[in-house]
């Protein structure tokens, strides 16, 4: 019974994931903008980037139209956009939830989604972000031992999804 239960909660969150529209480029570009900041401006403090080049109207200029990105991302609607993935082929390239909805089991659905729906079976993970990768971590991904520079100065850690 406790089983069909949370079967079907967390099918009832599945249907809230939906292909992103133009129109959600800027609740979109907020949701990035916000955990940006919120979760690795103190890992670079640099305020020319994050309060300057970082911004709502630049980011939400690459989902409008027909962009790659906007073509590649989901959101988690049910109402309010709470959340957002990004995947192209096999990777997860983002994946934002809204800080005041964290912790309510919207990530891990669209990392479901990703993982089932999509065929996402990698990504790279900022290495300072302890929290993103234990989450990950949860869900089935395993770190590979390969590491990146992006930018040359972000340092990334592959992950891959765990048979």
């Amino acid at each position: 019974m406790f089983t069909a239960i949370l079967l079907n909660e967390m099918n009832e969150k599945m249907k809230y994931i939906r292909p992103a529209l133009a129109e959600d480029a800027s609740r979109i570009a907020e949701i990035i903008v916000t955990n940006y900041r919120l979760n690795f401006y103190h890992f670079f403090n640099n305020d020319l980037y994050y309060y300057g080049e970082l911004n709502v109207v630049k980011m939400a200029a690459e989902y409008s139209g027909n962009s790659r990105e906007l073509g590649n991302s989901y959101v988690y609607d049910d109402g309010v956009i709470k959340g957002v993935i990004r995947v192209s082929e096999h990777e997860i390239e983002k994946l934002y939830v809204e800080p005041q909805f964290q912790s309510e089991g919207i990530g891990t659905e669209l990392l479901k989604f990703a993982v089932n729906e999509l065929n996402a079976s990698e990504l790279w993970a900022l290495e300072y972000n302890t929290r993103g990768i234990s989450f990950y971590q949860k869900n089935g991904f395993i770190m590979t031992g390969e590491k990146k520079m992006e930018d040359e100065w972000i340092p990334l850690l592959k992950m891959i999804r765990s048979e």
